[in-house]
């Protein structure tokens, strides 16, 4: 069940698609199930189909869920993928952490503002690595 807190700082789009993730990685939704479309659950929660379509685009971006086309939206084995990433960057954040002096306690407020204030974004792509040398140099 969705549950939508119209009274809540965090916007609609990220409680649903946060409330989805759960359900996915607890896998209240094997994988395979079929996601209403965006219409009837914008109908259904009262959101309008944008707020829904935005949080079927984010889950879709992060591997949780994937649309085949005309026959809808469904949860995705790739989630797993997408667990696998989070622990990568998770060590990832937990190294830079550690070279910049910020204890556990802190980093970890970090991380529960950026997931619970809605700003946590996608990770940008890699940018090309600085100790390369620059094209038409010998290196």
């Amino acid at each position: 069940m969705i549950v939508i807190d119209s009274s809540s700082p965090v916007p609609p789009f990220e409680q649903l698609r946060a409330q989805l993730a759960r359900q996915i990685h607890d896998r209240t939704l094997a994988v395979g199930t079929k996601l209403p479309t965006i219409r009837r659950l914008a109908a259904d929660l009262g959101l309008a189909v944008n707020t829904v379509g935005r949080a079927y685009r984010e889950l879709e971006a992060a591997g949780l869920i994937e649309t085949r086309g005309s026959a809808g939206s469904f949860v995705s084995a790739a989630g797993e993928q997408g667990r696998e990433r989070a622990r990568r960057a998770a060590a990832e954040y937990a190294a830079v952490i550690t070279a910049a002096g910020i204890d556990t306690g802190e980093a970890i407020r970090i991380v529960e503002a950026a997931l619970t204030d809605g700003t946590a974004a996608p990770p940008s792509p890699p940018q090309p690595s600085a100790h390369l040398p620059a094209a038409g140099r010998d290196a």
